[in-house]
């Protein structure tokens, strides 16, 4: 089994981001990796095999122009201790790592939502600082990966722990039916609506956004 090194387009973008204001390659450079994002964000629920096809049709070809664009801009444009040039620097030498994922279906283009989630470790670690021994800390990261699959789903955690516990202190053994996603169908009351509606608007919004950019760059089309 070998391993290939993949690399997070969102760092590329922060170092971008990071660039003076200012800068007018700034913002170019923003609007291309936007076009990246905005062609994952019509990737859900494709399958990998498709996901890669869309990916060779709609996101390989704004690499290249990335590629081109980051290439002309040589010590001549770009002073070799500017913030910008630290930021093609990061590009140019991750560059296959950075767009290994425009080739296989199977590589997200970030790993916002694990981060995310591996936040609610950082900031609860005091709280589980002491587990008493290694079966203890296991017993732990289990019920925060139950825990953070229950909010994932907009459930209400308390309802749902108490729920599945008392089930499998019962002799409970279809364990199928206690995972959030097949639990939430059989308890719709549990549901924090409201999280659910947050989380449609939060998509309706990004959406939205997206339909303009691309409305904003056919319009810059000479």
């Amino acid at each position: 089994m070998s391993i290939t090194e993949s690399y997070l387009l969102r760092y590329a973008r922060r170092y971008v981001y990071e660039v003076n204001k200012e800068n007018k390659h700034r913002a170019m450079l923003l609007d291309m990796i936007q076009l990246l994002y905005d062609a994952n964000a019509r990737e859900q629920g494709m399958d990998a095999a498709a996901r890669t096809t869309h990916r060779q049709a709609a996101s390989l070809p704004v690499l290249a122009a990335i590629k081109k664009y980051i290439d002309s801009l040589n010590d001549q444009v770009v002073l070799p201790k500017s913030d910008l040039a630290d930021a093609l620097r990061y590009l140019r030498n991750h560059w296959n790592a950075l767009t290994l994922y425009a080739t296989d279906g199977r590589i997200p283009i970030d790993n916002n939502r694990v981060e995310q989630l591996m936040r609610e470790v950082a900031l609860g670690r005091k709280n589980w600082l002491f587990v008493g021994n290694v079966e203890g800390g296991e017993r732990s990261a289990r019920l925060m990966s139950i825990v953070s699959s229950a909010k994932r789903h907009h459930l209400d955690v308390g309802l749902y722990v108490k729920d599945i516990l008392d089930r499998l202190l019962a002799g409970e053994t279809d364990y199928s039916k206690l995972v959030p996603d097949q639990w939430k169908r059989e308890n719709p009351h549990a549901i924090r609506v409201y999280r659910e509606e947050e989380a449609r608007y939060k998509s309706d919004r990004k959406k939205l956004d997206r339909a303009r950019r691309i409305v904003a760059a056919k319009r810059r089309k000479p």
